[in-house]
């Protein structure tokens, strides 16, 4: 069981800030309108003064046209060089070309376009009065030229010109500043509608902001209890866990004191009535061996049966406690196991043994021995191997157990599964007496490698062990394993069928 932040819903806000979000986009919409629609004001007012300032150029420019123009006809007079009359022969092709764009420019205005009209006309005139000048000055020369200009009113046209351009010009100057009003009053408008919006949007982001704040203060409250809660849970499951650990410790320690109980009353009650049974049934038969020999021989008979039914005993004993380590010592039991596993499995198996490690206690060598035995067990029902090799060594007052074999390997987690009741087993062994147990790949990471360190323990020991304390539990759990089991048997342990584990 565990908790978790991920929720399985998609998480959805809140119908106001949901509110606040589509109001926060309109305005920000809106604000983007606005913004456009002011460009696009502002592009004209701006388009419109430009148009106005050409145009007062324009005007001015031909001005300067007619000016030249009259000018380039008096450097004619004077020096009688043609060079000089580029500028009026240039002239009515400028001038027209003027008043076109002119026409083009103050198409919006009517005023100017009545102003433009009578300018048309008088640039005309003025045109006129050139070129008949330029024909009599072609006719009779300079005199001529003299005594037209003492009574022509040209000044009049040329001062006309003058003014209608000034007049023209203060209007398109007006216009500017006009537009150049409107321009900036158009700007001064966006740029307040401009401070608003923002404004606006502003005071909805603090909206959202602030909801957003709360939103995430609640999240992290909820991080926290949540968090709180699975600190409270683990610590909860931390303590489950040690309470069955030591549970199935002490279930260990009691499944091996009532063995060596069932051991000693099979060995000694069961033995003693077998065995006076025995003598019975061979009394009897001998009696009756010439008197009713059919008899005798069904009590011979029965006399093999029972015989049969000690040899059983004898291996259910060795099955419960093995009699020789209690009699001999742990290197010779694993010894005898190992080759009664050989024999019944066909593996290649070798015991290596370091050390006095016979000087071990009673609790040490019966948790060393039930580690080698499951190890074997395992190798001969999953590992395929082909050897394996059983190396005990004494470290100090320590035992270090390695059982090692070719086979197929194992899994590095395969401790922490579910089902791996035998290596759970040996591990609650191990740790019952202080020690630590692994499970790892081989040398060269072939086959599986079981290593397991007990402490040597006394070989002395009496009494009852040390009671077992269980976190939670009302009181401890007293271990009754007796320190030295009494001998049940001096019959080497023979393998049968591994506890029923082989295929």
């Amino acid at each position: 069981m565990y908790f978790t932040t991920q929720l399985h819903d998609r998480p959805r806000l809140p119908i106001y800030a949901s509110l606040l979000l589509l109001m926060c986009v309109l305005i920000l919409i809106a604000n983007a309108i606005s913004l456009s629609m002011n460009l696009y004001s502002l592009r004209g007012a701006n388009a419109s003064q430009v148009q106005s300032a050409r145009a007062v150029d324009k005007l001015q420019y031909l001005n300067v046209i007619v000016t030249d123009a009259e000018s380039s006809l008096r450097g004619y007079f004077l020096s009688g060089s043609e060079a000089y009359l580029g500028p009026w022969r240039a002239a009515p092709v400028e001038i027209d070309t003027k008043l076109r764009e002119l026409d083009a420019l103050l198409a919006d205005s009517p005023s100017q376009k009545r102003n433009l009209a009578q300018l048309r006309t008088l640039l005309a005139r003025k045109l006129g009065n050139l070129n008949d000048i330029h024909e009599v000055y072609r006719a009779g020369g300079l005199d001529d030229i003299v005594k037209i200009a003492r009574t022509t009113d040209d000044k009049s046209v040329m001062d006309e010109i003058r003014l209608l351009t000034v007049i023209m010009v203060e209007e398109q100057n007006e216009l500017i500043e006009r537009r150049g009003d409107s321009f900036y009053a158009d700007y001064e408008y966006a740029v307040l509608i401009g401070i608003g919006i923002n404004v606006c949007a502003i005071l909805v982001l603090l909206l959202f902001n602030k909801l957003v704040r709360e939103s995430y203060s609640t999240r992290v409250e909820a991080e926290r209890a949540l968090q709180d809660a699975n600190e409270n849970l683990e610590s909860m499951v931390a303590t489950r866990t040690e309470q069955l650990s030591v549970l199935s410790r002490h279930l260990i320690s009691v499944a091996e004191v009532e063995k060596a109980k069932l051991a000693r009353e099979l060995h000694d009650e069961m033995g003693a009535n077998l065995t006076s049974i025995s003598m019975n049934i061979m009394s009897v038969s001998g009696k009756l061996k010439h008197s009713h020999p059919e008899l005798s021989a069904t009590l011979d008979h029965a006399r093999a049966t029972l015989t049969e039914t000690v040899e059983l005993k004898r291996r259910i004993i060795e099955d419960l406690r093995p009699s020789l380590l209690d009699n001999l010592g742990l290197s010779a039991a694993l010894d005898a196991y190992t080759k009664d596993f050989a024999g019944a499995t066909g593996l290649a198996c070798d015991v290596l043994v370091d050390g006095a490690v016979d000087q071990a206690g009673p609790s040490s060598a019966i948790a060393v021995f039930r580690i080698v035995q499951e190890s074997l067990n395992n190798v001969a029902k999953y590992a395929s191997a082909r050897h394996v090799t059983v190396h005990l060594a004494r470290e100090g007052e320590t035992l270090v157990l390695e059982v090692v074999d070719d086979g197929v390997g194992i899994e590095n987690d395969a401790v922490a599964k579910p089902r791996s009741h035998g290596l759970v087993g040996m591990r609650e062994r191990a740790l019952l007496l202080g020690g630590t147990f692994s499970v790892e790949r081989g040398v060269n990471n072939v086959g599986t490698k079981v290593c397991a360190q007990v402490p040597l323990g006394n070989r002395e020991e009496g009494g009852a062990a040390p009671a077992v304390e269980v976190p939670g539990a009302p009181g401890p759990i007293p271990d009754e394993q007796p320190a030295a089991p009494q001998p049940v048997g001096t019959r080497p342990q023979t393998l049968h069928d591994l506890d029923g584990q082989l295929p």
